[in-house]
């Protein structure tokens, strides 16, 4: 299963937000959907396929990201910090080096090659939500305040704290205040 540390070409939060908002959108996402979520994330087909991922496992991978959408949704740092901590402790995560599928050495945070789909996913989630709260010092991460839109988004861009799970979505809202105040009255 996948990597919890963040560099180059791999990127865990992101891999996490994207299961996260489409287990939102469709909270019975299919097996195949999943597996060719975590394809795209880096994930070798072999390591999805047949019993290797199987209904079950994708039952506990959605379980999972109902539970880091939780976090997610988190605007306070010390519940958000509070919540990682006790997901890292209920996967008892044990940071360990691995080399498996064609991948360089990367850090794993689960129990090993023993682990569940959902174990690891919640232990890699909570490492890299714990990365970025620490880096930032701050939550960094949210729901999308555009009307309509209820993505989750990480705002751990360059620039002031983000609002918006998008570009399309902050303009969006924008244009609507822009035509709100057109429309006002003159005091």
């Amino acid at each position: 299963m996948g990597d919890a540390g963040i560099g180059p070409g791999f990127r865990p939060a992101r891999r996490m937000l994207d299961i996260v908002n489409a287990v939102r959108l469709a909270p019975d996402l299919s097996r195949d959907a999943l597996a060719e979520l975590l394809v795209r994330h880096g994930e070798a087909p072999g390591e999805l396929a047949g019993e290797a991922f199987t209904a079950a496992d994708a039952a506990g991978l959605r379980a999972a990201a109902v539970r880091l959408a939780g976090i997610l949704a988190e605007t306070d740092a010390d519940r958000a910090a509070g919540a990682i901590n006790a997901v890292l402790a209920e996967c008892g995560a044990r940071p360990h080096l691995a080399r498996h599928g064609g991948h360089p050495w990367h850090l794993h945070v689960d129990r090993g090659e023993d682990a569940s789909w959902a174990d690891w996913f919640l232990a890699s989630g909570a490492l890299a939500l714990a990365q970025i709260l620490t880096e930032y010092g701050r939550v960094p991460w949210g729901r999308c305040d555009a009307t309509g839109c209820t993505a989750l988004y990480l705002g751990t861009g360059p620039g002031s704290a983000r609002r918006y799970c998008s570009a399309a979505c902050a303009s969006r809202e924008r244009v609507a205040a822009h035509r709100r105040r057109k429309r006002a009255p003159d005091p």
